[in-house]
């Protein structure tokens, strides 16, 4: 079977089973899929240029995708007025105050010699700067966030357009990819995934913590959309005519339609990142990339710079990850920060990538929509399966009640089965690196 033919019978398999969900059980349901698909297929393009490219090892994938998140707060929602007078130019001189002590912190580093009293001046200068920062930032934020706490207490944004969230997603994320490659792409491929880790929990921990920031656990609601909402399509009467013309329930409709949308949009979104990411792989940026991949030592000796090329890949890789993170904000309405987790963020995204196929675009795209497709109806399977497996079984049986109460790690086994089974017998993945 020819290498084309055999993908496009990978893909066909991936969409017959969306297209199969819809006719057993809702098209709600393989819309829902079928989008967040979109959006994980993104996700997994954004790894694979790290680590398929250039084989960084990023296990903080969860971070990026939450600046993204993030970002569509910060762009979108409207700013809250009476926050902003209580305490946001303290807020925003608190943190201008840190940025210059971290800023005159590494100019001391660099104009000093090495010594005694490079570390002294390092360390006083960090110590005030802290001491100031905290005095000017604490106030701000404490008055910012007891203005209507139940509802806002937050700086709000900046009221724009959601859909410029998407790009500014991007951009949060590769300026945080940046100032974390700066410190951590000079560690070993091990080190690097700790550091990684590490500093996606910590940029979690600040949007739990951080109020005055999106609320923190109290979560951002009423996101502004890109689509029409099910509402507005329901009182118009040219959409309910259209809908009873197709003999389909208006309220069904609308829904449908809305998924529909942003379906069209998050489609558009991966055809573009998917051709600039192929070009990439193809141009001679994508080969140098793959020898540096392959070969440190040798691309070294050849004259090139790895540090910065592994920063570049890596500021691009988290960037396209903050994207997909703006998406998926969008899509839900709403910003919840205690909902990422590395299981979904970072662990599942890997699985992707490496049941696609490391280093082939193609084969994350697929990996993006088949392993969403099992990490969503792996559970509900599961449930029948055992249902059907135990109703020959005492009810006080309790035997079956340990099989009907383990459904829930349904998923987990299975996404294991699954890399198992794909290492075992295509250990490069389904549709592996040229």
């Amino acid at each position: 079977m020819s290498e084309p033919v055999r993908n496009a019978g990978l893909f066909g398999i991936v969409a017959l089973l969306i297209l199969g969900t819809g006719v057993l059980q809702s098209w709600n349901s393989a819309l829902f899929i079928l989008n967040f698909g979109l959006v994980s297929a993104i996700m997994a393009l954004g790894v694979n240029l790290q680590w398929g490219f250039a084989g960084l090892f990023n296990v903080g994938v969860m971070g990026f995708v939450a600046l993204g998140g993030l970002a569509s707060v910060l762009v979108s929602m409207p700013p809250v007025g009476a926050a902003w007078s209580a305490g946001g130019l303290r807020i925003l001189a608190g943190l201008a105050l840190g940025a210059v002590s971290i800023a005159a912190a590494i100019a001391a580093w660099r104009l000093l010699a090495p010594g005694r009293v490079r570390a002294v001046a390092m360390v006083a200068i960090l110590i005030l700067g802290f001491v100031l920062f905290r005095a000017v930032l604490d106030p701000g934020v404490a008055a910012v966030e007891s203005v209507d706490a139940s509802t806002t207490g937050y700086l709000g944004g900046l009221g724009l357009p959601i859909l410029l969230a998407w790009p500014a997603g991007g951009l949060l994320a590769a300026g945080a990819a940046w100032v974390i490659g700066k410190t951590a792409l000079g560690l070993r491929s091990d080190y690097l995934a700790i550091a990684t880790l590490g500093i996606a929990e910590i940029v979690i921990a600040v949007m739990k913590n951080e109020d005055w920031l999106a609320r923190g656990v109290k979560n951002v609601i009423g996101l502004p959309r890109p689509v029409p909402y099910e509402i507005d399509l329901q009182r118009s009467s040219a959409f309910v005519e259209r809908a009873d013309a197709l003999g389909i329930d208006p309220v069904t409709a609308s829904g449908l339609w809305v998924k529909l949308l942003y379906g069209g949009l998050f489609a558009v979104v991966l055809a573009i990142v998917f051709v600039l990411a192929q070009l990439a792989l193809h141009s001679p940026w994508g080969r140098m990339m793959r020898a540096i991949r392959d070969n440190e030592v040798a691309a070294r000796a050849m004259g090139k710079d790895v540090t910065r090329r592994h920063l570049q890949v890596f500021v691009l890789g988290s960037a396209v990850c903050g994207l997909a993170g703006a998406m998926m904000t969008t899509l839900d309405g709403q910003l919840t920060p205690t909902t990422y987790q590395p299981l979904r963020y970072t662990f599942l995204i890997w699985v992707m990538v490496i049941v696609g196929g490391s280093g082939s675009n193609l084969g994350a795209v697929l990996g993006g929509f088949l392993i969403w497709f099992l990490w969503v109806q792996v559970e509900p399977l599961g449930q029948l399966v055992m249902s059907l497996a135990t109703s020959g079984m005492s009810d006080a049986s309790p035997l079956k009640s340990h099989l009907l109460d383990s459904v829930a790690h349904m998923r987990l086994l299975t996404m294991g089965v699954v890399l198992l089974l794909v290492l075992r017998f295509s250990p490069r993945g389904l549709i592996p690196e040229k």
